[in-house]
């Protein structure tokens, strides 16, 4: 007898109507197994299934381990706002996560991007860098992008997870991941979708430099993004 508790957090709290169950089996299970068991039961749970995160006893895990006598197994909903495909956060973004939630047997390929904060900007010395978005905006033309490009490049699934506030140096600022059964069309849908965030999404850096900070020049929004005639921006997309 196999006895484990099950937590559920926000939006999937509220579709089975609890926030805790005590459940228990007469064989060992995996977490994967007992989130499909409730996704078969509830809808809600079903539709978000690809966006949900799994953690054992406090720590993240892809839920391919058996669970023992006594485990806590959470599963957990976007943070910080976003759909199934693209996300704004605040916390560290950690891709072997998202790798797993992405990754099925028919793909082929799977390509990885991260953008890094790195320690230096035209030669001057970085401390920190400081993100911030239209996060309305910024979602909803990040979830437009993964959508052109499982159309345009034929892929199977595409996540784009973006960090907004404080970055150390080393860390992660943006990540893009495409799955795909061949190699060509991730490769080309991933360079696409990073050229094209860069110009197109309402997200602004702020480098914190060593003898002072100054926002990235950026990169100026595509002639063919309809401007008010005389407006003016100040701020141009840019990561």
């Amino acid at each position: 007898m196999v006895r484990v508790k099950v937590l559920l957090f926000g939006a999937l709290k509220e579709a089975v109507g609890r926030g805790e169950d005590d459940r228990q089996w007469d064989e060992p299970r995996t977490p994967q197994s007992i989130l499909e068991e409730y996704c078969q039961r509830f809808e809600t749970l079903r539709n978000s299934r690809p966006s949900i995160l799994i953690a054992r006893n406090r720590e993240f895990t892809t839920g391919n381990e058996l669970v023992t006598d006594g485990d806590e197994i959470a599963f957990l909903p976007p943070v910080s706002g976003g759909s199934s495909r693209a996300s704004l956060v605040r916390e560290k973004i950690e891709t072997h996560q998202v790798f797993a939630l992405i990754k099925r047997p028919e793909d082929g390929a799977a390509v990885v991007f991260e953008g890094v904060v790195r320690n230096n900007t035209r030669g001057r010395s970085t401390l920190y860098l400081e993100y911030e978005a239209y996060e309305a905006m910024a979602l909803q033309e990040m979830e437009r992008l993964c959508e052109r490009a499982l159309q345009q490049f034929g892929v199977r699934e595409v996540r784009i997870v973006h960090r907004l506030g404080h970055i150390a140096v080393g860390e992660t600022s943006v990540l893009i991941i495409v799955a795909s059964a061949h190699r060509g069309a991730a490769f080309d849908a991933c360079r696409w979708l990073i050229d094209t965030l860069k110009r197109t999404v309402p997200i602004w850096k702020k480098e914190f430099l060593e003898d002072g900070a100054v926002w990235a020049d950026g990169e100026p929004f595509p002639a063919e993004i309809a401007r008010i005639e005389g407006s003016h921006t100040e701020k141009p997309a840019s990561k």
